[in-house]
């Protein structure tokens, strides 16, 4: 049977799609951009002919209807990355987290530590050859349905074709449902004014013939609204969003000067508007790979001048970094940070930078504080932290011993609260 007949033989309703998940399965669901509505909303619909069923992903987009109340005895979250759908349940014991570094992600599934029965995808449609592009989101996705038993690919037109190492060949995949559905989208509010300072003071640390990985929200996307000037910037990230491409289509990103993969922007996701989904179908100048690619800190390492943008929750004054969880309540995950952190201190004229605003919004609460909330966990270690930014100024901590880094944080801790810091180091004897 050629692939054709094949991929044709394949695609079935929504119903029979999903009616290959059973109790007890251990299943995967794509994320971000890329994760599968139509297939969750009809496994959702299956439930009171389930029961355990372990719902494995990274961070889910949209409505999750498997964390919905009453759907616990059916189905269990277990997160590799937190998001706003599987937050509260979290919260209150009928999801599980999983916390572990994104590029050990397809190794659980490879290795066999979180067998999967069925992986669940969202494919654009083949080309001529019968491969599919994981499109928006290669993530761990790839490895998932490289190790399930059994793939189900939702096959939408509107899926951009992102190119690299990111494609199924249809003889992979057991069941298709075809849909032509908008992408998500994420349109973010902007960068806050205290955001947009904190990039005036990472910007002058980026060099002309830097790679940059920039994860999500504001202070990122503040950084790259700034860049103007710099040249041969290159991109080696996890999230390409629509930042990105304008500084592309400005001459300022050209990873022309990149060490590893030049004249190539390399991600794992991509994430924005659908004029970003439109500019990177089929476009050669982007590359996705799987997240144990591109963040492997050996693989980061080889960007000469490689600069890591990563925020966090809170900051100690020692320079412990959490960033997954507040106290003991988990927000989101490890995601990338240590591996780009890790990555970018290994890289020849690296810089690996945690930005973070020193207040909560209100300015109530110092975001750098004497210790972590009780229960919180540590996500990047003091060991590992180079750079801390706030919207005060940038410390420098690598190499430096406790009290020096401790004075270097005050320094950029808001001046209101620099005094009980201040204290707080006396009563612990680091400063007289």
């Amino acid at each position: 049977m050629n692939w054709l007949d094949q991929y044709k033989s394949n695609v079935v309703s929504v119903e029979e799609a999903v009616s290959v998940v059973k109790s007890n399965d251990r299943i995967f669901l794509s994320g971000n951009a890329a994760t599968p509505l139509i297939l969750t909303n009809a496994l959702a619909q299956r439930a009171a002919d389930l029961s355990n069923v372990e719902v494995n992903h990274i961070l889910l987009l949209g409505d999750d209807p498997l964390s919905k109340p009453g759907m616990a005895e059916h189905f269990r979250h277990n997160s590799l990355f937190v998001g706003p759908g599987d937050r509260e349940s979290i919260a209150e014991g009928i999801s599980d987290y999983v916390p572990i570094h994104l590029s050990q992600i397809p190794a659980l599934f490879r290795d066999g530590h979180i067998p999967l029965d069925v992986a669940l995808v969202h494919l654009s449609p083949p080309d001529s050859h019968g491969f599919m592009s994981f499109g928006a989101e290669c993530g761990a996705s790839k490895g998932a349905a490289e190790n399930a038993k059994i793939v189900v690919a939702q096959v939408n037109e509107r899926m951009p074709r992102t190119l690299g190492d990111v494609f199924i060949h249809v003889s992979r995949v057991h069941k298709i449902v075809e849909c032509s559905i908008p992408i998500l989208e994420s349109n973010l509010a902007g960068s806050s004014e205290i955001e947009k300072k904190i990039a005036e003071f990472i910007t002058p640390m980026i060099e002309d013939g830097a790679t940059l990985q920039l994860g999500i929200g504001g202070i990122p996307d503040a950084v790259l609204a700034r860049i103007e000037g710099k040249q041969h910037l290159g991109i080696h990230t996890e999230m390409i969003s629509d930042g990105v491409v304008n500084a592309v289509e400005k001459g300022i990103i050209t990873s022309q000067k990149k060490t590893l993969h030049p004249g190539k922007v390399v991600g794992t996701f991509v994430l924005g508007t659908q004029q970003l989904y439109d500019y990177v179908h089929n476009n050669p100048l982007f590359e996705l790979h799987p997240c144990d690619y591109t963040n492997n800190p050996y693989n980061i390492a080889q960007n000469e001048k490689m600069v890591s943008i990563n925020s966090c929750i809170e900051v100690d004054i020692t320079g412990q970094i959490c960033s997954d969880s507040i106290g003991s309540k988990i927000y989101s995950g490890f995601g990338g940070q240590v591996d780009f952190v890790r990555g970018a201190a290994l890289s020849k004229g690296g810089k690996p930078i945690i930005a973070l605003p020193s207040t909560t919004k209100d300015e109530k609460i110092s975001r750098i504080v004497p210790q972590l909330k009780s229960g919180a966990g540590v996500v990047t270690t003091r060991a590992d932290v180079h750079y801390v930014v706030t919207e005060y100024g940038a410390a420098f901590l690598h190499g430096k011993n406790l009290s020096q880094r401790a004075e270097a944080l005050i320094a950029i801790a808001h001046p209101k609260f620099r005094p009980e810091l201040e204290e707080y180091l006396r009563t612990i004897k680091l400063k007289k």
